[in-house]
């Protein structure tokens, strides 16, 4: 338990966040309730941004840490369950494992604010935690413990529409209303979401995978998708909790791959009518709003030719003499 002394040290922390984050470039947009604020080239809510500060003040990382990195609607769920099943394969089965009471994002704390779940998994012996944080507000004792990273990006056209289809759930859940989604791409275009620019967060991750790929695996999402047992084995290995021969000759990593489907997880109870941070203001969330398609090419049903090609261009342009391509 946190001390009085801990507790009020915390609260003059976060009202000197509050007032240095009043101060910052701001704007009003997605239709969100509130303002999104612009620190060091990257865009946040302020309960988002503030979560960052404070983490970057207080979280220390331990050497056994395993950190799950994305942007938001990059397919952090998923990497959520088939990593948290993997690791605790041994301590559970399919019929017992807590992803069928609780939502991925419940399963797996974040680094900026579930500090207290953060503690009672490691205590577990469960070492994953996750951000959506860039790379460079990663907090220093995450480089210095050399603990491990995965991060998983997507096709920016996929993200995009998956995020502005969320954003417009949440808005409806929240009775503001949505933004067009012509509206929308421009303002994704020139960055402007939470945790945008969405090309330089994945760059951020792709430019420290180069320089330290031992500790940061880089993932994405249509690979996943292609070959999700195949990936599964590697990203196991990468974490240090490899699939032994008799596992695979048993079938335990296409198991895993099996319950922690998009059709299995979005048929669950809890995620079609649970709500994720319960009595958190705007933060809360309908577990459902997290579950929409999992499809790769789902933006060809709502972009124009018109709109694809600019996001294209864009990412030729911002990924261009990286190595990298979306």
């Amino acid at each position: 338990m946190e001390s009085h002394l801990e507790k009020q040290n915390g609260d003059v922390l976060q009202k000197s966040f509050k007032e240095m984050i009043s101060t910052l470039p701001k704007k009003s947009c997605w239709g969100l309730p509130e303002d999104q604020y612009q620190y060091q080239s990257f865009w946040f809510s302020p309960p988002f941004l503030q979560g960052a500060l404070s983490a970057q003040q207080q979280f220390q990382a331990q050497p056994t840490d395993i950190i799950l990195c994305s942007f938001p609607r990059t397919g952090t769920a998923w990497l959520k369950s088939l990593t948290f099943a993997t690791i605790t394969r041994t301590s559970y089965n399919d019929s017992t494992t807590p992803l069928l009471s609780k939502m991925p994002h419940d399963v797996v704390p974040y680094m900026e604010f579930d500090h207290a779940q953060i503690s009672i998994n490691r205590h577990l012996g469960i070492p994953l935690l996750a951000t959506h944080l860039p790379y460079s507000f990663l907090p220093r004792s995450i480089i210095d413990s050399g603990c491990k990273l995965i991060y998983i990006c997507r096709d920016p056209k996929d993200t995009f529409v998956s995020l502005y289809h969320f954003i417009a759930r949440h808005c409806k859940s929240q009775n503001t209303q949505p933004i067009q989604l012509d509206e929308a791409l421009e303002l994704f275009y020139e960055g402007i979401s939470s945790y945008g620019p969405y090309w330089d967060h994945v760059l951020g991750y792709w430019k420290a995978s180069l320089e330290r790929p031992d500790k940061l695996m880089f993932l994405k999402y249509e690979d996943l998708v292609e070959d999700t047992v195949l990936y599964l084995k590697k990203t196991a290995e990468f974490m240090g909790y490899p699939f032994s021969s008799e596992e695979q000759q048993q079938g335990v990593p296409e198991n895993i791959v099996k319950m922690c489907s998009f059709d299995n997880l979005s048929g669950l109870e809890v995620n079609k009518t649970g709500r994720h941070r319960e009595g958190k203001g705007n933060m809360e969330t309908e577990n459902n709003i997290f579950f929409r398609k999992g499809k790769v090419g789902d933006w060809k049903n709502y972009l124009t030719t018109e709109m694809a090609q600019r996001l294209d261009q864009r990412t030729l342009q911002q990924l261009s003499s990286s190595g990298l391509s979306l």
